[in-house]
């Protein structure tokens, strides 16, 4: 099903429903700016609705819901079926790292009676974007003796905010002479943090006042930065935008836009024959790599602890129930902006209002590390999406040859499974400030439920 524009569609009380979808999309960027917060996030929500964790359960039967977190930066949530394991799972897949700036392990130092926090950016990023916004540190201190700070300053109004420094016009004409992919370079996005001395100190006064506040805010030394996890992100809540108030603005929307409407989905499905599962994991913005992201074992390991609780676990039932999985890889597509159409091919863009976005393949440069999903696949998901009237759109990420991207797909297509790109289309991708449509964050909520509780 295709619609001219999803608004001219909706009956009123789908409107009522789609700002609410939307309201608590807003409210769960505003709570998970970081992985570990978003984790916390799912958690709650998920023990709201009867979920339990994995870990601490024992025996499990059809319609138990549980999940499982992991370091606390990737999670995975189930409902069991009544049909085997053995026959598959619907699985939802999204990433809920986001790029941003990270502070280094020895980040405090002093130039010029200015404190500063040494960054080191995360993921694919337009380093010009991050100078002169106000920006915010999230995350976790550790201590020797294990304890932790958790870190949240410049989101409330009585917080200070921090910020990276420009050069000004007056003095930049060679600055604006390079590319710009050289006008800010990355050693260059530190952030300002201070300059007011500590009396009594005569060598590094500013950092010192930063110690001094930091060691009577949180209780920390110096040496605990180094077994620290802080991230700088913009600072603010998500917004309406437009007059209409028919978008939603806001850091961290790739792909968190995804991650809530899969979690949305899988809270509000009910039983169903075959188990559902949403996964929602750490690092894709940096190739899915380390322990929490989707290259790790986390994933298969939390199947087979399920396995093992419902009972009948063998290594050979594990990798049939993987390969015979069914999953949506949800991470988002770039909407067709007219100022810069020179880069898209308008025939094979997605555009805002219509409904989630299917990829058959992402990759760059001849689909170079693609998931590209089978035709077969995709005429299931067809009929489900059209006999659950759920718009939907194909599409590729911009012209040949004009760049590209990927998602998790093709690693969980190392299992054999049946996997395709499906996520919601955006503007300004990897900016500080994403813009997404309302619609469509409704729509893919709708679609990955209807996914869930009917794929085959």
């Amino acid at each position: 099903m295709r619609a001219e524009n999803l608004w001219l569609t909706y009956e009123e009380n789908e409107l009522e429903e789609l700002e609410k979808v939307c309201g608590n999309y807003r409210s769960f960027l505003d709570a998970g700016k970081t992985e570990r917060e978003c984790v916390a996030e799912i958690i709650r929500q998920a023990e709201a609705k009867g979920y339990r964790d994995l870990y601490t359960a024992e025996h499990l039967v059809p319609g138990d819901k549980v999940y499982a977190a992991w370091m606390e930066k990737s999670i995975v949530l189930f409902r069991l079926g009544t049909d085997s394991l053995e026959k598959g799972m619907n699985i939802l897949g999204a990433h809920i790292d986001s790029p941003r700036l990270d502070l280094k392990q020895n980040p405090l130092y002093e130039d010029s009676g200015f404190a500063y926090f040494d960054t080191h950016y995360y993921g694919g990023i337009k380093k010009y974007q991050w100078v002169t916004v106000p920006l915010a540190v999230h995350g976790v201190i550790v201590r020797r003796d294990g304890s932790k700070e958790v870190v949240s300053i410049g989101e409330k109004d009585t917080d200070p905010v921090f910020a990276v420094t420009d050069l000004l016009v007056h003095l930049s004409s060679r600055q604006m002479e390079k590319k710009a992919s050289e006008v800010v370079d990355g050693e260059n996005l530190d952030i300002l943090i201070g300059s007011r001395p500590l009396k009594g100190e005569e060598k590094d006064a500013a950092a010192a006042q930063i110690m001094k506040l930091l060691e009577e805010t949180y209780h920390i030394e110096k040496e605990d930065l180094m077994s620290a996890e802080l991230e700088v992100v913009p600072a603010g809540r998500a917004r309406e935008c437009g007059l209409d108030r028919s978008m939603i603005m806001s850091y961290g929307q790739d792909d968190r836009i995804c991650a809530y409407t899969s979690l949305a989905a899988m809270l509000d499905t009910e039983d169903t024959a075959r188990t559902t599962c949403c996964i929602l994991v750490d690092k894709e913005e940096i190739g899915s790599t380390g322990a929490t992201g989707m290259n790790s074992r986390f994933f298969e390991n939390a199947v087979a602890e399920l396995y093992d609780r419902a009972g009948g676990y063998s290594e050979l039932k594990l990798r049939r129930a993987l390969a015979n999985s069914a999953m949506i890889s949800s991470d988002v597509c770039a909407a067709y902006d007219p100022l810069y159409g020179e880069v898209f091919d308008k025939k094979s863009s997605c555009f805002f209002g219509k409904g989630p976005v299917l990829n058959k393949h992402t990759g760059s440069r001849g689909k170079r590390g693609a998931n590209d999903a089978n035709a077969e696949y995709i005429a299931k998901l067809r009929r489900v999406f059209d006999e659950n009237k759920v718009s939907f759109q194909m599409a590729e990420l911009g012209k040949i040859d004009a760049g590209g991207g990927g998602t998790i797909a093709y690693i969980v297509a190392e299992y054999g499974m049946e996997v395709i790109d499906g996520g919601v289309a955006i503007l300004c991708m990897h900016a500080p400030w994403e813009i997404s449509s309302k619609a469509d964050v409704y729509e893919a909520y709708r679609g990955y439920r209807a996914f869930l509780q009917n794929m085959i």
